[in-house]
This record gives C-alpha cells, sequence and structure tokens, in this order.
C-alpha cells in the first residue's frame, strides 16, 4: 500500500481530485480538515486538552466545541492558535498514521491518501511514500472561489498569502498535476502516475 499526501493551494481542485481516485481506485481517503473535527469530539483526548486551553466557556450546550468562541478567543489572543495547532496536529497525525495500519493489516486497499493545504508544514514528508502538489493557475483558482463558495477578492489574496508559494510547493512534492485545464486532462495525468494496475 502506497501513503500519498495531497496538497496545493486553496481553489487548486483538490477535492473534485480526490473524488475521482475514489470512484476509480482500490483506496482510502482522508481530508486532515474532517479528521479534525474528528480529533475535537467530546470524549477525546484532543477534546479535553482544548477545553482545558479555551476554558469551559468554550463549550456549547451540545457538549461540542463552540467554534465561534474560539475564534473570538483567539482574535483576542494570537498565541493561542498556535497553542491549539499543537493540540489539533498530532491528534489529527496519530490518527491517520492509526487507520494507515489499520488498512495495511487489512491489505484491501492499494492506495492511502490524505489531502490538505498543510501537509508540507506539519511534517508529513517523512511518512508518506509520495507528495503530490496540485497545481492551477492563480487566476483560475481566483474565478473558483468567486464562483464557488463566493469569496471577495480580499479573503482570496488573504487566504493565498498565508499558504506556501508555487516554488515551495514544486520544491517539495514527487508529483505535480496540473489542475489548470479540463478534467479529463486532470484524470488522465492521474491514470499515468498511478498505472492501470492500479484501477479497481
Amino acid at each position: 500500500m502506497r501513503f500519498i499526501g495531497i496538497t496545493g493551494g486553496v481553489g487548486a481542485g483538490k477535492s473534485e481530485i480526490l473524488r475521482y481516485i475514489g470512484e476509480h481506485y482500490k483506496c482510502e481517503i482522508y481530508l486532515a480538515d474532517e479528521v479534525a473535527h474528528l480529533v475535537k469530539q467530546p470524549g477525546s483526548r484532543g477534546y479535553q486538552e482544548l477545553v482545558k486551553l479555551l476554558g469551559t466557556d468554550a463549550v456549547a450546550a451540545d457538549g461540542q466545541i463552540d467554534r465561534a468562541v474560539m475564534a473570538d478567543k483567539i482574535f483576542a489572543r494570537p498565541r493561542l492558535l498556535e497553542q491549539v495547532n499543537e493540540i489539533i496536529h498530532p491528534a489529527v497525525r496519530e490518527y491517520l498514521l492509526e487507520r494507515l495500519e489499520l488498512a495495511r493489516s487489512k491489505g484491501e486497499r492499494e492506495l492511502f491518501f490524505v489531502e490538505a493545504a498543510l501537509l508540507i508544514e506539519c511534517g508529513y514528508l517523512a511518512l508518506v511514500d509520495e507528495m503530490w502538489y496540485i497545481y492551477a493557475d492563480e487566476e483560475i483558482r481566483r474565478e473558483r472561489l468567486r464562483r464557488t463558495r463566493g469569496y471577495s477578492e480580499e479573503k482570496i489574496s488573504q487566504i493565498m498569502s498565508r499558504q506556501l508559494s508555487e516554488e515551495s510547493f514544486r520544491k517539495n512534492c514527487d508529483f505535480v498535476i496540473d489542475n489548470s485545464g479540463s478534467l479529463t486532462d486532470t484524470c488522465r495525468q492521474i491514470d499515468e502516475r498511478l498505472q492501470r494496475a492500479f484501477r479497481a
């Protein structure tokens, strides 16, 4: 089983690519943002550590961490974001590695994917067999974000300014998928990389 990381800037089309892979290959796919939500669930170690850090007033009536309250606290104390990440990121990694070992022990899948914009920054280069960079021209990414998410130009620029440069992505990744064109062309690149032997 190959462990493959999928990364790239906002609006590059990572979700669309993973949807195609999930439909055509024997694999498991995990989105780091979704896993981050799981490791904050009541009863988990991450949840307990977050409540200790943020205070009980950050717990909503349903027992979940109140995202709005957490966001307000982080805005008031920027250092708090680092502390939250110091809880969430290791918990996400531990969760993913447990799922990877489970998948390997079952032997039913050929590929294991994890997707996140921050895989490189969070040290996944040392864990994955391959790191893929999903590239798309900046103006195409901006248009997608305006159309699909309703983001303003200001918000798009703010998000992009916080992410790695194209040069950094390319330098750290083993394979680049150009998702600036048609989905057919993108899928062809994926198929060529994974080869017909991996087809479901």
